[in-house]
This record gives C-alpha cells, sequence and structure tokens, in this order.
C-alpha cells in the first residue's frame, strides 16, 4: 500500500512517537509510507530524526501549525490536496486536531479509498474557553463524516467523542497505544549514576514527572504540595523531566519557594535516555488536566516506578487504582498528596503494584499488537468499499 500519515507538529511526545512507531513497521511491511507534518519550532523537543530514521519520506508542510489561523488553515488545505494528488495513496491516516480536520477533509475531497483518524488524545477540555471548545467539538463532528473510520486510544475517546455527539461508537476501533517494551527496564547501576549526576543520594526519596511543560500537565499542583510531602520526607526530590513553554513561570516559582535543591528541572532528555532516567525515579506522578492515555504511565511501570495520576481521560486504562497504581480525582491536590505519600510510606505495596503493572502493561500495550490492529483496520474499509 501507499500510506500517507499527516500529524501537526513532530514534537516530543506520545502521539508523535506512536505515529513514528507506525510508519516504522509499515516501512519494514514493504509499504510506501510518507510522513507529512508541520514546522518543527520551540522548546518542547523534536522526534524529527526518529522520524527519518523510520524509513518514512518525510514532507513538511509550512502552513499546518497548531493555533486556528484562518489565512493558513485554507492554505494548509490546499498543500494536502496538492501532496494527496501527487502521492495517491491507498490510505490517509491523521494523527492530532488541526492535522486530522484539514487532512480528513483533503483527503475525502479527493477521493481517497480509506481515510483513517487516530484521537490521541480530546481537543476540546473543561479548563479551555467554552466558545474554544464548542468550536473544536464542531469541527470535530464535521470531521469525523469525512472519514472511513475512526481509532482511539482508549475507550474514554470513544465515550466522549459519542457524549458530545462527534461520532458513535461503531465508527471507532479501540487500539492502545503500544510500546516497545524490551527498551523499557530498571538498571541499578543507571539508576545510581542518575542520582549521583544530580545530586541525588543513593536512598533519598525522589518523586519524577515526565511531560512537557505545560500548564495542563500539572507541574504547578506539584510545587502546590511539594511543602506537605516534605513534612513526612524531608529528603524528598523532585525531577522534572521535559521542557516546554512553561519553563520560565516554573523556574521563578522554584526559586522564589526556595526549592532550588529539591526541585530538579532536568530540561529535554532523549528518547533513548528516558529510561534511564526513569529508572533514578521511585514514584512516577502525572496530575494532568487532559490525556488521552498516557504512554508514559507505561513507560515508568517497565522501569519499575510507582505511579500516581490525576483520574481524566483515558489514564485509567494504564493506572488502575490500587491495583497497577494510585488514581486521584482531577484537581484534588490533598487525595494527590495522600496518594504520593503512601506510596512512598509503603515500598512493599508499591512494589506489588509495579510487578502486577508489568504484567499488565506488557500484555495489553504491546507494539507488535497495535502494528497489526492498525492494517487491519485498513483491510476492513478497503473490503467495505
Amino acid at each position: 500500500m501507499t500510506i500517507l500519515h499527516i500529524i501537526t507538529r513532530l514534537i516530543l511526545g506520545g502521539a508523535q512517537q506512536n505515529t513514528i512507531l507506525t510508519c516504522g513497521a509499515q516501512y519494514r511491511n514493504r509499504h510506501d509510507v510518507t510522513l507529512a507534518h508541520g514546522p518543527i519550532y520551540g522548546p518542547e523537543g523534536s522526534l524529527q530524526d526518529e522520524a527519518r530514521c523510520s524509513g518514512a519520506r518525510l514532507v513538511e508542510i509550512p502552513a499546518l501549525v497548531r493555533r486556528v489561523c484562518p489565512s493558513k488553515d485554507w492554505s494548509c488545505y490546499q498543500q494536502l490536496r496538492s501532496l494527496i494528488r501527487d502521492l495517491q495513496p491507498d490510505v490517509v491516516h491523521t494523527h492530532s486536531s488541526k492535522a486530522g480536520i484539514l487532512g480528513r477533509a483533503a483527503a475525502w475531497h479527493e477521493k481517497i479509498p480509506v481515510v483513517v483518524h487516530t484521537v490521541h488524545g480530546l481537543p476540546f477540555h473543561n479548563r479551555q474557553n467554552r466558545l474554544v471548545s464548542r468550536m473544536f467539538i464542531a469541527a470535530e463532528r464535521w470531521a469525523a463524516r469525512h472519514c472511513h473510520q475512526l481509532i482511539a486510544i482508549s475507550p474514554a475517546m470513544v465515550e466522549a467523542f459519542n457524549r458530545h455527539h462527534i461520532a458513535g461508537l461503531r465508527k471507532f476501533t479501540v487500539i492502545p497505544s503500544g510500546i516497545e517494551a524490551s527498551r523499557f527496564r530498571m538498571v541499578p547501576d543507571e539508576r545510581f549514576q542518575v542520582r549521583q549526576q544530580l545530586g541525588i543520594g543513593r536512598e533519598d526519596p525522589v518523586l519524577g514527572i515526565l511531560s512537557r511543560l505545560d500548564p495542563l500537565k500539572g507541574h504547578d499542583d506539584l510545587l502546590d504540595i511539594f511543602e506537605r510531602l516534605r513534612r513526612d520526607h524531608p529528603r524528598l526530590h523532585m525531577l522534572f523531566i521535559g521542557d516546554g513553554w512553561h519553563r520560565p513561570r516554573l523556574e521563578r516559582r522554584i526559586a522564589t519557594a526556595g526549592l532550588g535543591d529539591h526541585v530538579i528541572l532536568a530540561g529535554m532528555v532523549p528518547p533513548n535516555e528516558v529510561a534511564r532516567w526513569l529508572s533514578a525515579v521511585d514514584v512516577k506522578v502525572l496530575p494532568s488536566y487532559q490525556e488521552g492515555q498516557s504512554r508514559t504511565l507505561v513507560e515508568a511501570l517497565l522501569c519499575g516506578c510507582g505511579i500516581v495520576a490525576y483520574d481524566v481521560g483515558g489514564i485509567g486504562s494504564v493506572c488502575i487504582d490500587g491495583q497497577t497504581g494510585r488514581l486521584v480525582p482531577v484537581g484534588d491536590t490533598e487525595a494527590l498528596a495522600e496518594a504520593i505519600g503512601q506510596m512512598f510510606d509503603r515500598p512493599d505495596q508499591r512494589a506489588v503494584m509495579v510487578e502486577q503493572g508489568q504484567a499488565f502493561v506488557r500484555r495489553v500495550f504491546d507494539a507488535e499488537s497495535m502494528l497489526e490492529m492498525i492494517e487491519q483496520v485498513y483491510y476492513e474499509v478497503f473490503d467495505r468499499s
């Protein structure tokens, strides 16, 4: 098959890693694969090198930007139609909201046999301006009618789209975002090397978050409860792994509160270094206000970290409260602090949840299963048409 993937940004993120993994497998299966993306800029990191190594042909669409910009959006739509006419793909597979809306419109109007969109996360959420949220819902509703099949990385994405009357259950296939488990494991030597590098004691408790520095990821919530956590764990260190536009504000908060010796901003970590850094963490937390599934929680479990997260989006499909980790209500910082404290206070209980979590994610979030299911969706659409 000739397959065209379209994604808005090739930043360091879960949707991008999922897409690149898919492109690489399809290229190895001897498909002709092209990955179209918007410009890469800013502090959130780039996966362009990883995308290039996948074997896919990369095409930058200059007008494909994240923000809503009618003139650029119209230009992007025309550029995508031109690319599609040149490639004549059998399949157009879109990812992320902006690329998903414009890419589906372009592919549908070019009468591509298979048009598929993956919902990696919701473009609308409770912290959004109501008018903006309604606009995204309306756009997604229109785009859902202009593709043959939708893929959701978690059942929560299906439920949200169905609740907002964007698409019915029959239009969806749930395919969890797969991880190459062999790349993630805890290595004791590396655990202590990273800790020594950061000036952290071998036995000091370490709380970590791996995500871009964005207001919706909940770093501020962690700073709000940090002093409370330190009362019970005076040697506690908090490690922020990742970078983003929110960094200057976080740096000011940390400096003003005098937490520089305890809260470490590690900055951007290359994908092949993630396991090494997670090895230094005891408890990986994700107090995110918007999430499709979270590949980082899966990676953290595989690296031996206990996990704590807000119950939002598809997080519950990875972090099952009391079984694979601790799940707390969104925005409830008191419950968040209590769950984190219990993780540190009860290491034996944490170890059991990690062991159960590792077995669970190896079974459910297997990369090979994901890739087979995606191709199966393509062929099923071909059969219907």
